[in-house]
């Protein structure tokens, strides 16, 4: 069983700045592969990033060189640094990894971009 919690959601300003964190509850952490996501009103859940064990990076075009995945084995933690924030990155994001042939979500924060 995993459990994921995100935190650090909340409204900025566009060209504004969030660091999302995702803590993870399991025993074994830094060989998992972590996932951020995210879901806009009305729209299909979409990949944002991915970060592997050994820290290799995976971004969507959308938010390549706005956006840094990183983690911190030692705290099972996953962090998605969000910079030059734009309206269309309002959505909720998610965490994600998979276990054992289990995949586990976190159950999200909220991220809104508006002035």
């Amino acid at each position: 069983q995993v459990q994921l919690v995100e935190s650090g959601g909340g409204l900025v300003q566009p060209g504004g700045s969030l660091r999302l964190s995702c803590t993870a509850s399991v025993r074994i952490f830094s060989s998992l592969l972590m996932g951020w996501y995210r879901q806009a009103p009305g729209k299909e859940r979409e990949l944002v990033a991915t970060i592997t064990g050994g820290g290799s990076t995976n971004y969507a075009d959308s938010v390549k060189g706005r956006f840094t995945i990183s983690r911190d084995n030692a705290k099972k933690t996953v962090y998605l640094q969000m910079n030059s924030l734009k309206p269309e990155d309002t959505a909720v994001y998610y965490c994600k990894t998979s276990a054992w042939g289990v995949e586990y979500w976190g159950k999200g924060t909220l991220v809104t971009v508006s002035s």
